[in-house]
């Protein structure tokens, strides 16, 4: 059976006054429908480039991404985007706000199925209630919550976010992950998400994917996630293999992110990046560079 998301072989390249800067080149990365995988490396590598890919904003300078079936060309409302920022358009409602969004999707819609389609997305983030506030009158996580909202309430086939949780409190950022965790897995929404925080990644993520750094990046390795799938947050740390994974990760970030960009392993293939699943059955508890457990 075929991915359902395809990444095949893209570039992205800048033209300079010294020459060609190379962000990254040949990158393979396929998903399943329904999968939640999370985007890590250093500031440089190109994750937000390749998001942007995906989402039609930019165009690779070499290669195709096919989703669907459909190779991708242009921004769609199949794919729906939640920046770092809100984005929210200020002198509109929060209902305003995710009604333009449903009413650009169905423009065939009533202005009551609109209205009604975009109340029951508003009460699935949480913010029943407060329908006629303006983001001048919300909070940052508010805020964040109505682009949630707005992004789910078009029924995207894929979801892509750009650490949408980065400027928000620990507190507000910890509930905003667990109602999107809730709402991904009831509805099996495929993500594709960039971040910087570890932690983050193994609540949320089935597989995780490792940038080496750039320039001239690549995906290293996928790491696949250990850990059940009905996780709950307050229970992560008690897991077998959640310290196995988690170093992995940090190990990956504090050291082997630049190794392997200088020096790929022997057999490495672009095309086939490893795949790991780093365990307490092959790591020690505190290890800080886990053996690989299974290739790809």
């Amino acid at each position: 059976m075929s991915a359902y998301l395809s990444i095949e072989g893209i570039a992205r390249r800048f033209r300079t006054p010294k020459g060609t800067n190379t962000v990254f080149e040949d990158l393979w990365f396929a998903m399943d429908k329904g999968e939640f995988a999370c985007v890590i490396g250093h500031s440089g590598c190109g994750k937000t480039t390749v998001l942007n890919i995906l989402s039609g904003l930019e165009e690779p300078d070499g290669g195709v991404v096919i989703m669907d079936g459909q190779a991708i060309d242009g921004p769609s409302l199949d794919r729906a985007v939640i920046f770092q920022s809100h984005a929210l358009l200020p002198w509109k409602s929060v209902l305003g706000n995710v009604a333009y969004a449903v009413a650009s999707r169905h423009k065939d819609w009533s202005r009551e199925k609109v209205r009604a389609h975009a109340e029951r997305f508003i009460e699935v983030v949480g913010l029943k209630g407060a329908e006629h506030k303006r983001p001048a009158e919300l909070s940052g996580g508010m805020k964040q919550r109505v682009g949630i909202a707005r992004a789910l309430s078009i029924e995207p086939k894929m979801l892509l976010m750009d650490e949408p949780f980065s400027a928000l409190d620990a507190l507000t950022r910890g509930t905003l992950q667990d109602e999107v965790r809730r709402i991904c897995v009831e509805t099996g929404q495929t993500v594709f998400m960039i971040t910087h925080d570890v932690d983050e990644a193994i609540y949320l993520a089935d597989r995780i994917v490792l940038m080496t750094n750039g320039p001239q990046a690549s995906i290293a390795e996928i790491v696949e996630n250990p850990l059940p799938r009905d996780r709950r947050r307050l229970d992560l740390h008690k897991q077998p293999d959640f310290y196995a994974l988690r170093n992995h990760l940090i190990d990956f970030l504090v050291e082997r992110s630049r190794v392997l960009r200088d020096s790929p392993p022997a057999g490495y293939d672009r095309r086939r990046p490893p795949v790991v699943r780093p365990t307490l059955a092959t790591e020690p508890v505190g290890a800080l560079s886990p053996r690989r457990t299974a290739g790809g």
